[in-house]
């Protein structure tokens, strides 16, 4: 990610466990949000992303909701909204995953989501039961 930042600077929040969404029988999630400054447009961004998803191994496609070795989203792009046929930003399950708004609440707790408001209220309307520190292993 640093490679993508226009200065080399990068915040990570802490690493976070959840159980899988879909199918039971994969590994639990590890997630984090990090945060960077970058020229790269939001596609431009998104094909970056995914080219690094594939230089970790990560195989498209793939059935939905399959376990993966890498899945990097982009969430939010400062305070724009994005919609083409490939890539929609914010992104669109930011309001129902804990499991993202943990994170970006440990980064920023006055982050607002463009028209869904501010992360914090997000995140306690769902709640953060399920969501565990990653012990490192």
């Amino acid at each position: 990610m640093r490679a993508l930042s226009t200065d080399g600077e990068l915040a990570m929040s802490p690493l976070y466990e959840s159980e899988p969404m879909g199918p039971s029988d994969q590994p639990d999630y590890v997630n984090a949000v990090c945060a960077f400054d970058t020229d790269l447009e939001p596609e431009a961004l998104l094909a970056a992303l995914q080219r690094i998803e594939a230089a970790n191994g990560r195989v498209r496609p793939a059935p939905r909701w399959s376990a993966r070795t890498l899945d990097l989203d982009i969430l939010l792009c400062e305070d724009r909204v994005v919609a083409t046929a490939d890539l929609v930003v914010p992104h669109p399950g930011i309001a129902e995953r804990a499991f993202v708004l943990r994170p970006l609440v440990d980064l920023d707790p006055a982050l607002a989501v463009p028209g869904l408001g501010p992360a914090i209220a997000l995140l306690e309307r769902l709640g953060e039961s399920g969501l565990q520190p990653h012990a490192r292993r």
